[in-house]
C-alpha cells in the first residue's frame, strides 16, 4: 500500500472518533488505531495515534467506544420519519462554502435525489442526498462536525 494513502488514512482517523481502523487491499493488511481520550498507554508515547501494519492478526472487536459514543445522540428528542445515515466516516458541511446558505433547514420541503449536505472524506466532497420525498423535521449534525459511519444526520417525514 502506498505511503501517501497511509497517510490519507491516518489524517481520517485524526478527524473522526474512531478508535480503530483496519483496511484491506489484495493481501496486505493496514491497522491504525489510537487511544481513548483519557486512557493512558501502557508505555509512555507523546503521541495519541499509532499506526501499526499487521500481516496476519485477526480483527479484534472494537466497537464499544463507538457505541457508547453513539448511546448519547439516540437519546435525543428525535421525531418519527424517514433517517438519514452517514454513509462513511468524514466531516459534514451543511453548505457547499461557508458564505453560501445551508442546502436544507428544518420544515423546507426536499424531494429524493435533493442534495441535503456534503460529507469531507480523504480531500474529497461527497453529496448526501435524499432518499425520499417529504419535509425536514431534523437536523441531527452541525456543519463542520466529524462523522462516523451510519451516524443519523438527517429526519424527514
Amino acid at each position: 500500500m502506498d505511503l501517501r494513502k497511509i497517510k490519507k488514512l491516518i489524517d481520517l482517523l485524526e478527524e473522526s472518533n474512531l478508535a480503530e481502523l483496519e483496511i484491506k487491499e489484495g493481501e496486505e493488511i493496514v491497522r491504525l488505531s489510537r487511544y481513548p481520550k483519557g486512557a493512558a498507554p501502557v508505555y509512555a508515547a507523546p503521541a495519541a495515534v499509532m499506526p501499526q501494519q499487521v500481516q496476519a492478526e485477526a480483527p479484534r472487536a472494537v466497537a464499544a467506544p463507538a457505541a457508547a459514543e453513539a448511546a448519547p445522540a439516540a437519546g435525543k428528542d428525535v421525531p418519527e420519519g424517514h433517517t438519514v445515515r452517514s454513509p462513511m466516516v468524514g466531516t459534514f458541511y451543511a453548505s457547499p462554502n461557508p458564505e453560501a446558505p445551508a442546502f436544507v433547514k428544518v420544515g423546507q420541503a426536499v424531494k429524493a435525489g435533493d442534495t441535503l449536505g456534503i460529507i469531507e472524506a480523504m480531500k474529497m466532497f461527497n453529496q448526501i442526498e435524499a432518499e425520499v420525498s417529504g419535509t425536514v423535521l431534523a437536523i441531527l449534525v452541525q456543519s463542520g462536525q466529524p462523522l462516523e459511519y451510519d451516524e443519523p444526520m438527517f429526519v424527514i417525514g
